[in-house]
């Protein structure tokens, strides 16, 4: 091969780089793993209250306030163990295939209230404006679509108390639907979020995912060249862990 095909190669392949950086959905195959209450309750640190959320009395009191807690865990694009709430949407990209785009963000805040062994209050707010995905010259893309100058909070708020079960408080699974009003670029849509919810230790870890159609909170998903398509419904998810005030 000559000299001048090597440079031409070379200044081909640097074009087609520069071009895929600049697609803000592309995540090529990477994408993390979808939320699992198995998993994010494995990632608890368990205290004398024991795994189950009992003690030698018996049941923790779940009774109360709960707050969200950002210092347990760590938040890692990949393999966060904390608290965090992003996005997952499917998108099709010329001479690649399908691909599952991710962003997520551990600025998460809130609180949930229990009575007895009913949820009758919760407000999850989550920082728009720190949403990471595995590249940071897509991260600005995101920023720009979401316009999180002027929107930097999305809001999860309960609208219909939740009956969480009377085995909940010894560390029970709980598989409920969670009714309420979501809060993206702006706009307020009522939604119905299916949550799995367990007590380990002193810990309420929690997980849920529901989809949304991103045209509906007036938000425009960009183009690129090399992309076929994209989805314009997505999915919204979280992982929450709470802890008592």
């Amino acid at each position: 091969m000559s000299k001048a095909w090597k440079i031409s190669l070379a200044v081909v392949v640097v074009l087609v780089v520069l071009v895929g950086g600049g697609i803000w959905w592309f995540l090529h195959d990477d994408a993390p793993a979808k939320v699992s209450l198995d998993t994010a309750a494995q990632s608890v640190t368990t205290t004398t209250a024991g795994a189950t959320g009992t003690t030698a009395s018996g049941p923790v009191s779940i009774d109360g306030t709960w707050t969200v807690d950002t210092s347990s865990g760590t938040f890692d694009y990949q393999t966060a163990t904390g608290t965090f709430a992003g996005f997952r949407i499917k998108e099709e990209l010329s001479s690649i295939g399908s691909t599952t785009a991710v962003g997520r963000t551990g600025h998460v805040s809130g609180t949930a209230t229990i009575a007895g062994d009913t949820l009758t209050a919760a407000t999850f707010d989550v920082d728009t404006t720190t949403f990471k995905t595995n590249a940071t010259q897509r991260d600005s893309r995101v920023q720009s679509a979401l316009e999180t100058g002027q929107f930097p909070t999305a809001t999860f708020t309960l609208t219909q108390p939740v009956a969480l079960g009377a085995d909940a408080a010894a560390g029970a699974d709980v598989a409920v639907t969670a009714v309420g009003e979501f809060t993206l670029h702006g706009v307020t849509k009522p939604v119905e979020v299916p949550i799995q919810a367990r007590l380990v230790g002193g810990t309420i870890v929690l997980v849920g995912s529901f989809d949304i159609t991103f045209s509906d909170y007036g938000v425009s998903v960009p183009k690129a060249p090399i992309v076929v398509s994209v989805a314009d419904s997505g999915t919204v998810e979280m992982q929450i862990l709470l802890t008592k005030q």
